[in-house]
Order: structure tokens, then sequence, then C-alpha cells
């Protein structure tokens, strides 16, 4: 019966107070490199049992599966020598960890980068731990590319909200335009009613106010004017009528007759 390969246990450290736990039997992390920002780490007996300080975090770091068992540390551990002990590191190449910001007991940050001389590094991947838990710190292009599919995605949103008003408007509008394309009649009926609920209003106002007093009688010695109303619209606009006082003159009003 096959069996599932096992890690092996990395040997005790005596160089740290009490001994560093070995690391329990787990399968092989993913390989170097692979994106497990989805995926946090947290072993809670091993936060029961040994206190998390700046001498044990990379132990506890190492059962997680963000840890490499090709890198240097791993090979020091062998040794009996202090995994983060950068006199040892900066003598070896290829992949390591460091510890490059502590704050006891919450916040670890581990550097992933790869040595290929005493001052030459090249940063790879950064992991944390933060309050007992593990995480891979996301890259930073990673980051930007969120961000900027966050921002399409709202700008994509105000557009559609955007056209379906657009689109509601234009069919308000089309149906103004079906309202307007009715037939002459129905309008011309709107209007007449419209004229009578005006000539209603109309009438009841006058009624309402005192009838017009009579006009004064013509002065002593007035000749009123001959019936010349009488005459045609051609006649009176070749000959000028005669001056006559607006003030004396209180007769009937003339009517302009307009030709059909």
């Amino acid at each position: 019966m096959a069996t599932t390969p096992m890690i092996p246990p990395a040997a005790a450290n005596p160089a740290l107070d009490g001994g560093a736990p070995p690391p329990p039997q787990m399968v092989a992390p993913p390989p170097p490199g692979t994106d497990m920002t989805g995926i946090c780490f947290r072993d809670q007996l091993w936060l029961n049992t040994y206190p998390l300080d700046r001498n044990l975090v990379f132990d506890y770091f190492a059962l997680s599966p963000f840890y490499d068992y090709s890198c240097n540390n791993e090979q020091l551990r062998l040794r009996a020598t202090h995994p983060l002990d950068l006199s040892h590191l900066s003598k070896m190449t290829g992949i390591e960890y460091s510890l490059s910001e502590v704050l006891e007991p919450h916040l670890f940050v581990f550097r992933k980068q790869k040595r290929d001389g005493p001052e030459k590094v090249t940063p790879m991947l950064t992991y944390y731990v933060l309050d007992g838990s593990i995480y891979q710190a996301p890259q930073l292009c990673n980051v930007f590319a969120s961000r900027v599919g966050r921002a399409l995605y709202h700008i994509s949103k105000a557009f559609n909200t955007a056209a379906s008003k657009l689109e509601k408007i234009g069919y308000v509008d089309a149906e103004n335009e079906s309202t307007s394309s009715e037939p002459k009649a129905a309008k011309e009926t709107i209007d007449f009613k419209e004229l009578k609920r005006v000539d209603h209003i109309l009438a009841s106002l006058q009624r309402k106010l005192p009838p017009a007093p009579p006009p004064p009688p013509f002065p002593d010695g007035y000749a009123p004017l001959s019936t010349e109303g009488e005459k045609s619209s051609d006649t009176q606009s070749a000959e000028p009528l005669p001056p006559v006082d607006p003030i004396i003159d209180q007769g009937p009003s003339k009517r302009i007759k307009f030709s059909a």
C-alpha cells in the first residue's frame, strides 16, 4: 500500500531556550512562487504551547505551507544553528528567509529572497505573522490590478446606470412623439373645450361686475357727425376724417370692419 511522502522533522536547536519544537509530519508544500494569498495558516495548539517571539517565530513559520524546505535556513536548522543567523546566511547562496520587521508579539514580517552574494540579494515574496496567523502578502502588481479592476467595475456600473436612465428618457420622448402624432381633430376638440372653459370664466366675472355707466350727453352746439361709418373702408382710408377732440367726443365706439 502506497504511503504519503512525509517531510523529515528538523533537528532540535540547543541555542534556543527550551529547544525548538520539532515540526509535525506534513505534506510537501506547493512549489516556490505559487500564489498563496488566498490561504491562511494558524496552529492554535503550537501557540498555546510555545511563546511567539523572535527566537521561536521561525520554527512556527516552518510549520506553514509557505515554507520552502530547500532554503538555506533549513540547512542551518539541520546543523543545529539558528536559522536566522545572518553571519552564516551571508556566506551561502540560494533561497533564504529573513526577518525584516518585528513587533512582538503581534507582527513578524518574513522576506523570501534569493542570495547571489554577501551583499547581493533579490527579494521574491513577503510573508507576515499577524497575531498568530500567517499570510502571504500580495505583490504590488496584483494590488494595482485589483484596485484598477475595482475602479473599472464601479465606472462600468455608473455608465450602465446612466444608460438605463437615458433609455427611460428616450422611451418617454417616444411616447410623447406618438401622442403628438394623433389626428388634428382630437387636438382641435381639446382646444375648443379649453376655449369654452375660458369663455365661461370670463362670463361669470362679467356678471359679477356692475353695469357700465351711460355716456355723458353731447355739449350744446355740437353737431354729431353724419353717418360716415356706412361708407366703404376704401373711402375711409382715402379721405381723412376731421380732427375730433377725444375728450369731448364720447359717442358710441366704432368697430373696424374687416372684409372677408
